[in-house]
């Protein structure tokens, strides 16, 4: 299977690579701007890269033939700057998906799984969230990927496309090169022996699941009928004070922790239900919190010459 992933050289997406060398026999092509990853992250692993934009309808129809199937992890992900400059959030995330399914047309590319989000689709609601809510974002960022899912459905229907939209709960695990969510984030200042801020009392509830969890969801829904949306996460909301109390234990130092006011726009308390999950494309996340931190922190301690913390 020739797959095109988007946003490969990110977080998720060299995971994703990893995971995928281990589990089969695949050509990958990478399409990344480098903004918010590197190529340096997937250096080590089988993937060609290409330089580019999503909104670029040129390159991507230099390298949509002959791709079977189009992983889409290129986004602009952060909720702050979404408040800031929503603008951007909206050129990038729906757009720039526009852009990918216009060439995944006119090249009879016919299945697209593209990355989603839950908590910021949905706002503040009661969890666990799950794919019969009604969305009610609370950020641009939310909005813009409730767009790109709109997209994606109006696209299956009209076109007979397979389109999934995974909504990622909080992703962490090794290969976190520049990822500015929490759990890298804290793990960069511990080594660093800088204080951790806290936007909050650190009551506040994620729903965490390990990237190779994550990567297997990605690659059953490739391999799936699935369609729509559908949560990934694990099931579990765990306290960010839990979190920072794991990471104490597990570096064996006593940093200090400053707390701020919580900041407009994000979400207070959430976890997702994974049961569509489970039922549609046999989704499994078997990795335990506490495995996935001490996984993630090894990784940082094994790379911090090169990442120069």
């Amino acid at each position: 299977m020739k797959l095109l992933v988007t946003g490969g050289a990110g977080f998720v997406g060299s995971n994703l690579i990893a995971r995928l060398e281990e589990t089969g026999d695949h050509e990958i092509v990478v399409l990344d701007d480098e903004s918010m990853g590197s190529r340096e992250a997937i250096a080590d692993l089988d993937a060609g890269f290409v330089k580019g934009d999503i909104r670029d309808a040129d390159v991507l129809d230099r390298i949509m033939p002959g791709v079977d199937a189009v992983v889409h992890l290129a986004a602009d992900t952060r909720v702050i700057p979404s408040i800031e400059n929503p603008a951007v959030n909206l050129d990038v995330n729906v757009n720039g998906t526009f852009e990918v399914l216009q060439a995944m047309r006119r090249h009879d590319v016919g299945t697209i799984v593209a990355a989603s989000t839950g908590g910021a689709i949905m706002g503040e609601v009661e969890p666990p969230v799950h794919e019969q809510m009604v969305p009610s974002p609370g950020s641009p960022y939310g909005a813009s990927k409730l767009a790109m899912e709109g997209y994606l459905s109006a696209f299956s229907t009209s076109y007979g496309m397979k389109c999934a939209a995974l909504r990622f709960s909080n992703v962490y695990g090794p290969r976190s090169w520049h990822k500015g969510s929490v759990v890298a984030h804290f793990i960069k200042q511990i080594f660093k022996g800088e204080p951790l801020t806290v936007y909050g009392d650190g009551g506040q509830t994620r729903d965490y699941v390990f990237a190779e969890d994550l990567s297997d969801g990605i690659i059953q829904a490739i391999t799936s009928d699935a369609t729509g949306a559908i949560q990934l996460g694990t099931g579990i909301g765990t306290p960010l004070n839990d979190i920072i109390d794991m990471l104490r234990d597990i570096s064996g130092k006593d940093f200090e922790v400053e707390y701020e006011p919580f900041r407009a726009g994000e979400v207070v308390f959430t976890y997702c239900d994974i049961s569509h999950a489970r039922e549609t494309i046999g989704y499994s996340p078997d990795t335990g919190l506490r495995e996935g931190l001490e996984r993630t922190w090894n990784w940082f301690a094994d790379n911090r010459e090169k990442l120069s913390i």
